[in-house]
């Protein structure tokens, strides 16, 4: 430990090989040791002592919609980044859609990351997007650093973001297999879609209808289909049919090489409770019923679902009408993501490993980040977020930092408090008290 800038000691440590008391060396925002509590403190060096509270490795949000620029009444990247930096979330992937322009070409590329330089509170990647006439901005995108592609089997809610059909999915995806890229797919099958019954109004049982399971279900096994033609690398974005689970197990005992996120709002909140006209609970596909959350906790526990991830998508207060069909869907929830995920898992039994391997280690190795986010260990960058996890709190709008403060969590009382977040050794927010904004912008090289 000689030589540390900083030492960071808890009696509850979350490390790869479990939680332990420890002092965490850092020197030059890297994690240069995880040594035995009482290790001694060497000359030079700053303690920081936490006491008990727990100290996890940063969360990793692989689904942010930031729509920075073009859309930034809806959200942007100062705001964004605080509310993920008071969530005890230091690295964020900003999708490529709902900004204006979205992150279609390189140039685009350029323009996001001009606009997010100064802005990032935490650490910011970017996915690219897979659009009907783009497959030769493709391998251009991936080599300017993009983790990967996101596209829509149904229509995205913005017109400057088409969906593919099975021909255009087919093409892009034979594209991005040949450079061993990552397409990552909103799955809802627009014919199943229109098919469904069309009804508006504020009852959220007539919304649930319009998006059933099958519109999931059969996209997915598009996808799983066409990624073993080419064998492609696929993720399947905020699962929220449990139906689809069997299709996704044979696939992957079958060679094919896909992965599963689902987001907390599947896992803490049910259709049961929302009241009519209650357009803050909207989001594409839908919240669905208690025993269907029942089943995706299972296949986070079984591994069937990799990892989970917020799907922020703000929008103006405005847009959020008590008409659910014409309402924005989206959810906010990345300050909440943390204690609304462990007063669920706390209830079901779990443990913050639990936590950390869903929110941090899983989402750092999707985009490749796992070298050095996602983990308290040797060489890792000193992201922390420290715990008061038996601390409860009660969801006020008016305290949260993303830009419109429209939350399904209003009045909830939540276990959790993030004390502080650290970004590469730096204290960024502690107490609800920000420091000017220390984030970089990540490559996926």
């Amino acid at each position: 430990m000689s030589g540390a800038e900083l030492v960071l000691r808890s009696t509850r440590v979350i490390t790869p090989e479990g939680t332990r008391a420890a002092s965490i060396a850092v020197t030059g925002g890297k994690i240069t040791a995880v040594l035995p509590y009482d290790a001694p403190v060497p000359d030079g060096a700053r303690l920081e002592d936490v006491g008990d509270h727990v100290v996890l490795p940063g969360l990793v949000d692989t689904h942010v919609h930031v729509n920075d620029p073009g859309r930034t009444e809806w959200e942007g990247f100062w705001t964004a980044t605080r509310a993920a930096a008071a969530g005890g979330i230091t690295t964020l992937v900003d999708m490529p859609l709902n900004s204006i322009p979205p992150t279609t070409t390189v140039d685009n590329l350029r323009t996001k990351r001009a606009v997010a330089a100064d802005k990032a509170h935490i650490d910011v990647g970017f996915w690219g997007g897979a659009l009907p006439d783009n497959v030769k901005d493709l391998r251009p995108l991936h080599e300017a650093g993009v983790f990967g592609f996101k596209a829509f089997l149904s229509p995205s809610g913005v017109d400057e973001f088409p969906h593919l059909d099975q021909e255009q999915l087919a093409r892009s995806l034979a594209e991005i297999a040949a450079f061993d890229g990552l397409l990552i797919v909103h799955a809802e099958d627009p014919h199943h879609l229109a098919a469904a019954p069309q009804q508006g109004g504020p009852k959220y049982t007539h919304f649930l209808a319009s998006r059933p399971r099958d519109a999931e279900d059969t996209a997915i096994a598009t996808l799983l289909a066409q990624a073993k033609r080419f064998n492609a690398r696929v993720h399947v974005l905020h699962l929220s049919s449990s139906d689809a689970l069997p299709l996704i197990a044979e696939a992957r005992a079958d060679g094919v090489q896909v992965t599963v996120e689902t987001c907390p709002h599947y896992l803490t909140l049910t259709a049961e409770e929302v009241p009519d006209g209650a357009s803050e609970f909207k989001c594409c596909p839908p919240i669905r019923e208690a025993a269907n959350q029942d089943l995706l906790w299972q296949a986070l526990a079984d591994g069937t679902i990799d990892c989970v991830v917020t799907d922020h998508s703000p929008s103006t207060v405005d847009l959020k009408t008590d008409d659910f069909a014409t309402a924005w869907g989206g959810i906010a929830g990345l300050q909440l993501s943390l204690p609304a995920m462990w007063t669920a898992a706390r209830g079901r039994g779990l443990g913050l490993e639990d936590i950390v391997r869903w929110m941090s280690a899983r989402t750092a190795a999707l985009v490749g980040l796992d070298a050095r986010k996602g983990a308290i260990a040797p060489g890792h960058d000193a992201d922390f977020a420290v715990l008061a996890p038996d601390e409860t709190f009660t969801v006020d709008p008016a305290a949260l930092q993303h830009r419109n403060r429209v939350t399904a969590y209003a009045g909830k009382t939540l276990y959790g408090v993030v004390k502080s977040t650290w970004l590469r050794g730096e204290r960024i927010v502690a107490d609800g008290a920000f420091t000017d904004p220390k984030g970089q912008l990540l490559d996926r090289a």
